[in-house]
């Protein structure tokens, strides 16, 4: 496939390109994924919206093989695209959850900061909220791609693409009393280029920092249903919320399409509207 994508991105087509060969051989067709004709990909993909998938799930399934039947055109292996007549549905355009700012509040003070484990932890949250990463973008962050003096971290996003994204003061505190008080009790000598490391001095995984989120949500006394990317969602709404442009959190974001961020407008729109309806006399 592609050179540049991320590991998660060529993951999910593997496993995308997988559930349609598994299709392909239980429907009695070939598994020959070079020999696939275009009412084969229609039928695939109705019968996995007659299975339930989500219109959203449908139209990133037609991509991913899109993707690979035309790399497989453009190296010569493939001369018939059989997703080039193919419409993909409309996605569904679901409002991301976002957490209220007395909610981040909350979450950021559960860890305890009187141990090395709760200092790093608060620390995370914190960047995590002041940047918006993903969280495979948090974890992965090393010591050469953060600037504390000028309070920026340089960040190699989806693609390979760069951006750099302002810490804000308390990020930066937290990260300068982390990295002086508790990473080289974590490091143990072991060399990791990585900011953020677990007991044993290995990097963080995605899995074990989204175990913890949900566990300090639970302390915090936060019952919202969250995600991964729930601080990424909430430092979107937040900032929209108090009047950044719509180009900029784009930017913070990563998104290579403005029309990827646009789906945060309606969320700040709802907030606001509910804040006019709450306190405007004639709300």
């Amino acid at each position: 496939m592609e050179r540049g994508l991320a590991d998660n991105t060529l993951a999910a087509y593997r496993s995308d390109l997988q559930g349609f060969v598994a299709w392909l051989q239980a429907a009695g067709h070939s598994p020959d994924l070079f020999k696939v004709s275009r009412a084969e990909v229609m039928g695939y993909l109705a019968a996995r919206v007659a299975e339930g998938s989500s219109r959203r799930t449908s139209a990133r399934l037609l991509s991913s093989l899109r993707a690979f039947y035309r790399y497989a055109a453009r190296t010569g292996k493939l001369t018939d695209d059989p997703t080039a007549q193919v419409e993909p549905p409309k996605a569904d355009r679901p409002l991301p959850d976002a957490l209220t700012e007395a909610e981040v509040e909350a979450l950021l003070g559960a860890p305890d900061r009187s141990t090395s484990i709760g200092q790093r932890d608060h620390c995370m949250l914190e960047v995590l909220y002041a940047t918006g990463l993903r969280v495979s973008e948090l974890i992965g962050l090393r010591l050469d791609q953060m600037n504390l003096q000028q309070g920026v971290v340089r960040i190699i996003g989806k693609g390979g693409k760069e951006r750099l994204v302002p810490l804000g003061e308390e990020a930066v505190t937290a990260v300068e009393q982390y990295l002086l008080n508790v990473r080289p009790e974590l490091a143990r000598g072991s060399g990791s280029p990585l900011v953020f490391l677990t007991a044993r001095g290995a990097g963080m995984t995605r899995q074990a920092f989204w175990y913890r989120i949900k566990h300090y949500a639970l302390s915090a006394g936060i019952r919202k249903a969250l995600s991964p990317h729930t601080l990424r969602h909430s430092f979107a709404t937040h900032l929209l919320n108090h009047g950044a442009d719509i180009r900029v959190v784009q930017m913070l974001l990563g998104h290579s399409d403005i029309s990827t961020t646009q789906v945060y407008t309606h969320v700040a729109r709802a907030r606001l509207q509910a804040l006019h309806k709450a306190h405007h006399p004639r709300g």
